[in-house]
């Protein structure tokens, strides 16, 4: 294989740069697995065969998407390379493991962060190994069908030639380097090599002693003696299986085992030939890379891939059988790995494990770590429906112990969600997501508890994430609409102002109202972008109901103000902007800001909303009542309007009106109009209610009395026709 060479001046031939990290790569690699290779090659001619195949391996290493796949191409590349000795596969898995990242990392396009390497480079090696072993496996098996053939063809030759092809045969038996076994068709061992006997554990009478059909395992093939009895019968020329057998001290010993039938000169079967292949070691390199792929690295635990099989086993039961999963996630564990460190935070990883594990001992109970501090516990059988409720409680029992960690303890708290059902109907990736769901409401609950999936908070949950993941696309596709609600004026009945309120034609889902998708802006930050698209939207119609209606329209736009809005460092500039675009008069502006949003506001908070009344924009304190707030703080905040919640005007629907109702909203507008205050009364929804209000000092007045939110062409129609 020629190696185009590098330009001596490059920076990639320099020692440091990315061919000379390469070639000592393969330098390494060379050295490793040299001394254990059949080749007329020299090292340096050796280590120059194996550049290539470590070019291919930092390549892959650097896939995106990544793909281990080819490594298997490099395992069979060294197969045919004649690197076939067990040593050398287990030297390039080592040199991999402690090399390639070292050399090959920085070589991508890209840096590959610790992790990502490591773990790309574990599944390089398991397909590697995978590759070299399939490809040994080729290799040997043309081997035992050249044997095999030589085997036949000594026999023919030897009923013609007698003593010279007899010494010949005897020669392929007695030197091949797999075990080779001949019996008639009873089953008596009539001929072994000595690689056989060796494989056996060395003593020939071990293996005579025993018929060919007395080497039962427990692990054999459902068809290996169906096969053996076609063959003796003379129905089958051959088979081929995987089968195990007990050496002479008891130990395991797995075989690739082909046995093929030997008929005399008319045809007649006579003999039964056995060519067996020693896997054992190739089982046990595939064992533990098996069990390093199913199993977490920190606690020992089966991990995510493992507990999938076996719950999804667990769901494809008879129909009889149930299931039962705990799903634990701990309660302010960042907070352990920020204060004392991820190493101290392992070590209490670890010992939960540990008490996991002493909860779930049961048959048909397992626990696994699904990644960072969250754990399942699975249960099956016919009576999980009790089982998981007491395997949840044993669980949190266990935690309840405090951890003693670095001189301290630690209490440990988990929450649980806790699903069980049937088996049969519903999926894993079903169960986990319901588990999931159930655990946050646990952990929304408090923590250090259990909750019980529910379908219907399940859907809830489901259609809020669906809805959050939907919002953005969702303002860019235009779905948002306002509609408006006039605000009334008490003493003449006319038309003051509408309140802009935002509403999502949901393709799915229909006609939103904000309270199902305004607190998931506010969590996801989108309240911010949709809010200014709200004020645009709102000023541009307000600029225009003055512009066409000068005879009474509406002289007053209010716009709700998120508390997130309120932290927005650009509430300002954003506010003048739109208002000086649209050419609306500040003073025509309301924002409305919820009290609860101004309970304990510093001046920093405060700043911005002051800077919007100095410049004229009325701020309205809205939900006024509902807060718990100090009367007398009502002095330092820059507000003008004070909209009274509906819960103080709905005794006042009633005839007579409740008493304590009426002291509460006269005192309420008694104390806003001593600070110059106008007060608006939300929810009015009778004739009656709107005159005993009227009655008391309130000002204006908005609910569906006057009108129902809608579009904003009937706010001038309503203008038009008289409010009251």
């Amino acid at each position: 294989m020629s190696i185009p060479a590098q330009p001596s001046g490059t920076p990639d031939a320099e020692p440091d740069g990315p061919e000379g990290r390469l070639r000592r790569f393969a330098t390494i690699w060379s050295r490793a697995i040299f001394p254990s290779t059949a080749t007329s090659l020299t090292r340096t001619e050796f280590e120059q065969h194996l550049l290539p195949l470590a070019r291919r391996l930092g390549d892959i290493l650097h896939e995106r998407p990544f793909d281990a796949a080819p490594a298997g191409e490099v395992g069979a590349a060294l197969v045919a390379a004649h690197c076939t000795d067990p040593d050398a596969l287990s030297s390039t898995l080592g040199v991999i493991d402690s090399y390639l990242v070292l050399y090959c990392g920085g070589n991508g396009p890209t840096a590959l962060s610790t992790e990502d390497g490591r773990a790309r480079c574990a599944r390089m090696q398991h397909t590697l190994a995978g590759g070299f072993t399939e490809a040994l496996r080729q290799r040997t098996l043309a081997e035992q069908e050249a044997i095999a053939r030589s085997a036949l063809a000594a026999r023919s030759d030897a009923e013609q030639a007698l003593h010279a092809t007899e010494a010949r045969f005897r020669a392929v038996f007695k030197d091949a380097a797999i075990g080779i076994g001949i019996a008639d068709l009873d089953g008596n061992v009539l001929e072994i090599n000595d690689t056989l006997t060796r494989m056996f554990g060395g003593l020939d009478n071990h293996v005579r002693s025993h018929k060919v059909n007395e080497w039962v395992h427990p692990e054999d093939s459902p068809h290996v003696w169906k096969y053996y009895d076609e063959l003796v019968r003379g129905e089958r020329e051959h088979y081929r299986v995987e089968k195990p057998y007990y050496r002479n001290d008891g130990t395991v010993l797995w075989t690739n085992l082909t046995v093929s039938l030997l008929r005399d000169a008319e045809g007649n079967p006579q003999y039964q030939l056995a060519l067996m292949e020693d896997t054992t070691e190739r089982r046990l390199l595939n064992l533990r890379l098996r069990y390093e792929a199913t199993h977490d690295a920190l606690t020992g635990l089966p991990n995510r891939t493992l507990f999938f099989e076996r719950l999804e086993k667990a769901l494809c039961a008879d129909d009889s059988s149930r299931f039962g999963l705990c799903y634990l996630d701990l309660d302010g564990f960042k907070a352990i790995n920020d204060s004392l460190g991820h190493a101290s935070g392992d070590r209490l990883l670890v010992e939960v494990a540990d008490r996991l594990q002493s909860c779930a001992t049961a048959p048909g109970e397992m626990v696994a770590r699904l990644g960072g501090d969250e754990f399942v516990a699975l249960t099956t059988g016919p009576d999980t429906e009790k089982e998981v409720v007491e395997l949840a409680c044993r669980i949190l029992n266990a935690l309840g112990t405090p951890i003693r960690l670095e001189g301290r303890e630690l209490t440990v708290r988990g929450s649980i969600g806790v699903v069980e059902g049937p088996a049969g109907e519903r999926g894993a990736a079903e169960v986990l997501r319901s588990a999931d769901i159930t655990m946050y409401r646990a952990k929304g609950a408090g923590g250090n508890r259990f909750e019980l999936a529910d379908a219907e908070a399940d859907a809830r949950a489901i259609t809020r994430h669906g809805l959050t993941t939907a919002l953005p696309a969702a303002l860019e596709r235009g779905e948002f609409f306002i509609e408006y609600q006039p605000l009334v004026h008490l003493g003449d009945g006319t038309v003051h102002g509408a309140e802009a309120l935002v509403r999502w034609c949901h393709p799915q889902h229909g006609v939103l109202g904000p309270d199902r998708f305004i607190p998931l802006a506010e969590h996801t930050g989108l309240i911010v972008p949709l809010g200014r698209w709200v004020l645009e939207e709102s000023v541009r119609q307000a600029n225009f109901w003055q512009e066409r209606h000068t005879d009474g329209g509406p002289l007053r736009i209010n716009v709700n103000l998120s508390p997130t809005q309120l932290h927005h460092p650009r509430l300002v500039a954003e506010t003048v902007d739109v208002l000086e675009r649209s050419g609306l008069e500040p003073g025509a502006l309301c924002l409305e800001v919820t009290e609860s949003a101004l309970i304990g506001a510093d001046d920093d908070l405060l700043k911005p909303l002051r800077q919007l009344a100095e410049m004229g924009v009325d701020i309205a304190l809205d939900d006024f009542g509902t807060g718990y707030s100090n009367l007398a703080n009502l002095r330092r905040l820059p507000v003008s309007v004070l909209k009274l919640d509906r819960s103080f005007t709905m005794g006042m629907q009633q005839h007579p009106a409740d008493p304590v109702d009426l002291k509460i909203v006269e005192g309420i507008v008694s104390l806003a109009h001593s600070l110059d205050l106008a007060v608006t009364v939300e929810g009015v929804e009778t004739g009656a209610q709107a005159e005993q209000l009227r009655k008391l000092g309130c000002d204006t007045a908005q609910g569906w009395y006057y009108a129902r939110p809608g579009a904003p062409d009937r706010i001038h129609s309503l203008l038009l026709a008289d409010a009251v």
